[in-house]
């Protein structure tokens, strides 16, 4: 496959590479279990976005955002995080790094709960200063995957949580050699209430920096989670190229340029 990081391209080959459009993953450094690697949402959301780049033309792999908010797990080592201000202003600035360089239409990865709202307002904030920049983004791998691989395919809990039975098995299937299976914990917090978002510290729902059932996590079904998850996000990024981006309604205030 040719190579489409940022980090190891020269600038003669990025300006040979015509790349049009650049995908931005954002993770995080912090305890998943006793089990993952610390950089799980950053390994899982970067290496998900090279592979999404082998499957789209003109796409360009920025660095990745390796610590983000994470102040929700820091009771438990050795979790680093940037405050809520900081983490939406470092996704801006790339955002707008990438603007400056030509590049209008971008897709954002996240790897992590703690960067939806900070890439949400950052998004924002950017289309308010550039309106004909273009932002797609995939915020909740972790549901997704839930929702287009078979039922049945996960065993506990639709295979959610942090740490739990789908990212483990993403993760043993990206990087098993960063990972300690014989580790994997079961904590299934049974006091939260459906539909009901309750704004949690996360030791307050697990003793083991985990939630979910690891000890169900493979590498197959890791496998299987990349697999739909790649093949999700380059279908649409293609589907948005096939209209260059213009997502606006029929009925519509203001024209996409």
């Amino acid at each position: 496959m040719a190579n489409h990081e940022l980090m190891k391209l020269t600038a003669h080959q990025v300006k040979e590479g015509h790349y049009d459009k650049a995908i931005l993953a954002v993770g995080s450094c912090e305890a998943h279990g006793q089990h993952i690697a610390e950089g799980c949402d950053t390994l899982v959301s970067y290496e998900l976005s090279k592979k999404i780049a082998d499957n789209v033309d003109g796409l360009l792999v920025l660095p990745p955002v390796t610590v983000g908010y994470s102040g929700h797990y820091d009771t438990f080592p050795f979790t680093l995080t940037l405050s809520y201000d900081t983490i939406t202003q470092v996704i801006y600035d790339m955002m707008e790094s990438v603007l400056r360089n030509g590049i209008k239409k971008i897709f954002v990865f996240n790897g992590h709960d703690g960067n939806i709202a900070p890439i949400e307002i950052a998004s924002r904030k950017i289309k308010e200063k550039y309106p004909d920049a273009r932002i797609a983004s995939l915020p909740e791998w972790w549901v997704i995957a839930g929702k287009l691989l078979p039922e049945g395919t996960f065993e506990v809990w639709n295979g959610v949580g942090h740490a739990g039975e789908g990212e483990t098995s993403i993760a043993y299937h990206l990087f098993g050699e960063y990972c300690e299976p014989e580790l994997a914990t079961c904590v299934i917090p049974d006091h939260l209430i459906d539909g009901i978002d309750i704004k949690w510290d996360f030791s307050e729902i697990t003793n083991t920096a985990q939630t979910g059932d690891a000890t169900k996590g493979t590498a197959e079904k890791g496998e299987k989670m990349t697999n739909v998850l790649v093949d999700f996000a380059a279908k649409a990024i293609r589907e948005l190229d096939s209209r260059d981006w213009n997502y606006g309604s029929t009925q519509h205030k203001t024209a996409l340029k």
